[in-house]
């Protein structure tokens, strides 16, 4: 396995890996800019009101995108191991 092959593996780890985390981070970047906008605007400065819509909204992500986060990442993991023999050089 030449140092190029490992570093294609490591990009296409990388890629996999931001594509899977980016609708959970992206919602709760949004939801926590929506919330620390509310808690800015009414001066209420509760620590519940920071975690409880961040995890709502987190868990709807995973239960509308769950099933194509499982398909992407089963269709990498299919993708890499089918490559071992070839990585291997037989």
């Amino acid at each position: 396995m030449t140092d190029v092959e490992v570093t294609h593996l490591a990009t296409q780890a990388l890629l996999m890996g931001a594509k899977l985390a980016a609708p959970i981070l992206l919602a709760a970047l949004v939801v926590g800019l929506a919330v620390s906008l509310f808690q800015s605007v009414t001066q209420l400065q509760e620590v519940t009101l920071t975690f409880v819509p961040k995890l709502v909204a987190i868990s709807l992500v995973l239960l509308f995108l769950g099933n194509w986060m499982l398909t992407q990442f089963i269709g990498y993991v299919q993708l890499l191991f089918g490559q071992i023999p070839a990585l291997l050089g037989h």
